[in-house]
Formats: structure tokens, C-alpha cells, sequence
């Protein structure tokens, strides 16, 4: 029987992204019969991989050398939605990364992530084959890595990863998708703004993932999460976050009336709040 955290490790290293992604739908079907075994104890080196796996291409840039995606043309069209493929291919691979990387944490965290991870690798999927019908495909156009980054800087620390990725970088989507889906509405570009809608639904669970796991590690250490994330935020370099927030999202995905009244009360100012 194979062993979840391992294969995750081993699914993460593949630079194929299709092959990545067919193994990884298969390690979730298999555990779901139950024929994948998990061992929360284990420990796992990554001192001689690559992590993680990814094809040649695209070309990962700054973000701010990223060109701006017009909307009047195909190919602007499609680059921005390459631009949603390559951050649904770092967040397959984040999840994954939660999975192996971190021992010791309750059964239904892994099975959240391999969730989360399955998810990811679908979106990635309905992206990547819409822009083949535009003529292009993943891969024909530069990227940024920030994302990844962030997964880099917590390697040391689950509550900085949880703290830190799903709460606060892919937070960031529940905020920008409605704006992009509404630019797709308006060219009535109806299969672009389906694939959106599935992302966003999605992405609210995500997010309450991370924020459930947060909540409880930062319970179990006896912190205040919001003094906690402060602290994490600082230590760990976070972004600063721009409004207008996506406070009904945002509320969807488990932030406390507490940490919304924070946004509420920021509108467009920067805040390391939440």
C-alpha cells in the first residue's frame, strides 16, 4: 500500500504538469477507497529534489515585468487567463507540499489538503484546456512566482504556511476573481466566466482551510491570531494587502468578525492585519 505523504512528495517533484496532474487525481481516488495508507509521524527530506517539479516553461519573471493583459484582443484575453493557470499550478503544488512537509498534525489536515490539492490541479485543468481553444497554452506566456515564494519562506513552520499562504496570498483571490469575472461578463465571454465562478466557490473552502488550521494551531499554543499573524507577518515578510476587500467572501472563508471589521475599517489603505 502506498503511503499518502510520500506519494504527495513524489507527485510534487513531477515537472509534467498533465502527468501531475492525472497522478494526482489518482492518488486521490485511491484514497478515498481507502487503498492509500498515512502516516502523520513520518519525516521526509527534499535536500537533493528540485521542489517543485515544474515544465521548462513558462518563464518566471518579477511581477512587476509582467505585462499588463488588455482585454481587446485573444491574446490578451488568454494571457490572463495563463496568468490564472500558472497560480492554479503553484497552489496543486503548495497543497502538496502542505502534506508532506509538515508531521504531526491531525488525519483530516492531510485529507484537507489532498482536497484542496485535487481541486487545484481540476482548475488548473479548465484553464489550461479553455486557452487551448483560444490557441494557446500553458506555458506560451511569462509568470511571476510570488505564490511559491512565500511557500519557500515557511518551510520551517506550519502556522507561518498556514498563516501565511491560504489566508493571506490566495486570500488575495477571493478579492481580485469577481473583477476579472465581471471583464469576461462583459466581452460575454460565457465559458470564462463559468470556469471563474467554479474558482471562486472553490477558492472560499481553500481559504477556510488554511483558516481553520491557523485557528487551531494558534489554540493549541494558547495565541491570539490576530497578535500571532502580526507577528508571522513580520517575521515571514508578508505582502501587504490593497482593498477593496472581498468581505463577504472573505467572511464565507472563516475570518472572524473581528478581522473583518479590521479590513472594513481600511478600505484601500495598506494593512499586515489580515
Amino acid at each position: 500500500m502506498i503511503e499518502l505523504r510520500q506519494t504527495a512528495l513524489e507527485i510534487l517533484v513531477l515537472t509534467d504538469a498533465q502527468i501531475k496532474v492525472s497522478r494526482l487525481f489518482g492518488l486521490f481516488d485511491d484514497y478515498q477507497r481507502q487503498l492509500v495508507g498515512l502516516n502523520i509521524s513520518a519525516t521526509f527530506s527534499s535536500q537533493e529534489l528540485a521542489l517543485p517539479g515544474r515544465p521548462e516553461k513558462p518563464e518566471l519573471i518579477p511581477p512587476l515585468q509582467v505585462p499588463k493583459r488588455r482585454m481587446d484582443s485573444v491574446e490578451g484575453r488568454a494571457s490572463l487567463l495563463h496568468s490564472l493557470a500558472h497560480i492554479e499550478f503553484n497552489a496543486m503544488n503548495l497543497a502538496l507540499d502542505a502534506i508532506w512537509r509538515f508531521p504531526d498534525m491531525p488525519k483530516q489536515y492531510y485529507e484537507d489538503w489532498l482536497k484542496v490539492a485535487k481541486e487545484e490541479s481540476y482548475h488548473f485543468t479548465l484553464v489550461n484546456e479553455y486557452i487551448q481553444t483560444l490557441g494557446f497554452q500553458y506555458g506560451d506566456f511569462p509568470a511571476h512566482n510570488s505564490l511559491w515564494e512565500m511557500v519557500e519562506r515557511t518551510t520551517d513552520s506550519v502556522i507561518a504556511r498556514m498563516a501565511l499562504v491560504p489566508r493571506t496570498m490566495e486570500a488575495r483571490g477571493l478579492d481580485a476573481v469577481p473583477g476579472i469575472r465581471d471583464r469576461f461578463k462583459q466581452i460575454k465571454d460565457a465559458k470564462a466566466v463559468e470556469i471563474l465562478e467554479i474558482i471562486l466557490h472553490d477558492e472560499i473552502g481553500h481559504v477556510f482551510i488554511g483558516n481553520r488550521w491557523f485557528n487551531y494551531l494558534c489554540g493549541n499554543s494558547g495565541l491570539s491570531p490576530i497578535a500571532a499573524y502580526r507577528e508571522l507577518a513580520k517575521k515571514y515578510q508578508a505582502p501587504t494587502l490593497r482593498g477593496p476587500f472581498n468581505l463577504v467572501a472573505r467572511q464565507q472563508a472563516g475570518f472572524t468578525a473581528e478581522e473583518l471589521d479590521l479590513l472594513g475599517s481600511l478600505g484601500d489603505k495598506r494593512s499586515q492585519l489580515v
